[in-house]
């Protein structure tokens, strides 16, 4: 074969390559509202707006939380398996790209063999001849391989193109797990809180209950009070004594549940006391077509999306001819001492095609699962769509009414207060029975409760609310191509150290 030969078959492989058999990407629908539905009370966010931009919880101005979200990417477990996850599938991506190169394998070989009396003649030798016998032979090989198959019809490069969304898929799964790890933290952490202000109610009406008990028994002993009402005024400060030891259940569990969170033995960690006095960050909503760039779990439905679809090529490259080019090299004697001379060089070139006539419709039953895969890829995309519209409605919603419902507890709890003293007055002028004082001292503590408890919860809905848009993620973040095909020193690193690096950085 002349070098114009060799040419021309290099053009023809060029240009067959230049083909990808399968659908192109085309990034599936999804239907976006125009509005949301609960933005009532809300303002949409304006370009001059500071959004919600990486670590969201410093709207919160908390230092302690600050604090522990720090730690979720250092030492959470749950991230760290997610991180792993990632740089596997950006390893599948070199992987995919060696398809592109040919195979070089090399070796060395030493055979020593006696060729059976009955197989005739070995060379010029006839074995069957009683007088001439077969001798042992040597033979030393060293050949060096090439094989490379043309990616005619696009299967690698829909393979590359298929990890590739695969791997930034996984990243954006990474930031999608991360901020799940982060908004519960700061859930936990609010309610702790919440639980902490509930504890110091508490133990301020013990107090107060305690003082009463004294001021009863000295009436009592004044012939004033009854027996009676010393007995309810014990009931009722041990009763509320026994809730307030009770918060301390609840407290411990989610104490626990934090530590789980950065990573730390429950045994060795705590969060010192602090009741809960902040209120909810003004948080900027922005437009529902935005939800579709912000959140990770989207991104990483949409990229998943794109590999499925990537992988239909990878089926469909199946049913076409595939050509590969060989070669081999190398020395080859019977004699060690004369094994690299030069008359005992060998070498053969040559293409080859393949074609699968008849598999019984393998590739017919794998493309069609493969399509499959691609539409349960979309419906699962667009569920994943409706749920975070769903999300941000929930606790739009839970924002707005349990803002109301605050305003409306206060109320109550002022009225209690005044209730308490009025009543109070009334039985230490005689007017009234202690029975009446207990029941408007109970109603203030309940009111006082659940007064807190309504703050807990816009803390909680404002937390979710920002893990609702993306936590202040967009798919921009996603890593680049270049990011993905780089060697990262520093990640590897990090994971020999027990640490966690961003993804993509």
């Amino acid at each position: 074969m002349n070098i114009r030969t060799h040419l021309i078959l290099a053009a023809v492989v060029a240009l067959l390559s230049a083909c990808s058999v399968g659908p192109d990407y085309v990034r599936p629908t999804a239907e976006v509202p125009p509005v949301f539905k609960e933005m009532s009370g809300w303002k949409v966010a304006q370009p001059k707006d500071h959004l919600v931009r990486g670590a969201w919880w410093e709207m919160f101005d908390d230092p302690q939380l600050n604090a522990l979200e720090k730690q979720v990417d250092i030492s959470n477990q749950t991230v760290a398996v997610a991180e792993a996850q990632f740089r596997q599938a950006r390893a599948l991506i070199q992987a995919a790209r060696s398809a592109y190169f040919p195979t070089v394998t090399a070796g060395a070989s030493f055979t020593r063999s006696l060729r059976s009396s009955n197989i005739g003649t070995i060379g010029n030798v006839n074995v069957n001849n009683p007088v001439t016998k077969a001798s042992p032979t040597s033979d030393f090989l060293l050949p060096l391989d090439v094989s490379w198959e043309a990616d005619i019809w696009g299967k690698v490069r829909r393979s590359v193109e298929a990890s590739r969304a695969g791997a930034q898929a996984s990243a954006a799964g990474l930031e999608a797990i991360r901020l799940t790890v982060q908004a519960e933290l700061a859930q936990d952490y609010f309610q702790l809180r919440s639980l902490d202000a509930q504890k110091q109610l508490l133990d301020t009406t013990v107090s107060n209950f305690s003082k009463t008990l004294e001021l009863t028994k000295n009436r009592y002993v004044s012939g004033v009070a009854s027996r009676a009402d010393v007995l309810q005024a014990q009931t009722q400060l041990k009763t509320t004594e026994a809730q307030a030891i009770d918060i301390g259940v609840q407290r411990a569990q989610l104490e626990h549940a934090i530590a789980l969170l950065v990573g730390k033995p429950a045994s060795t960690f705590s969060i010192p006391f602090s009741p809960l006095v902040a209120l909810p960050p003004a948080i900027p909503v922005g437009l529902p077509s935005e939800l579709l760039e912000r959140r990770p779990d989207i991104a990483a439905a949409e990229r998943s999306v794109a590999a499925a679809n990537a992988q239909i090529g990878v089926a469909e490259a199946a049913y076409y001819p595939t050509l590969t080019l060989g070669a081999s090299v190398g020395f080859e004697s019977s004699d060690l001492s004369h094994w690299f001379s030069w008359p005992n060089r060998f070498w053969s070139f040559g293409p080859g095609v393949s074609e699968v006539l008849y598999d019984g419709g393998l590739r017919r039953a794998q493309t069609a699962q493969v399509r499959a895969a691609y539409e349960a890829s979309v419906a699962s995309y667009r569920q994943t769509v409706l749920t975070g519209f769903q999300e941000v409605e929930d606790n739009l919603a839970a924002l707005r009414i349990l803002e109301t419902e605050a305003k409306t507890q206060d109320e109550a709890v002022k009225a209690a207060q005044q209730s308490v003293a009025v009543t109070t007055n009334q039985y230490k002028a005689g007017t009234v029975s202690y029975l009446d004082v207990i029941v408007t001292q109970t109603s203030e503590l309940a009111n006082e409760r659940t007064a807190i408890t309504i703050l807990g919860n816009r803390m909680t809905a404002s937390v979710l609310l920002i893990k609702a848009l993306g936590g202040g993620w967009t798919a921009k973040d996603l890593p680049s191509d270049d990011e993905l095909n780089k060697r990262d020193d520093r990640q590897r690193q990090s994971a020999q150290d027990g640490t966690v690096s961003p993804a993509g950085k």
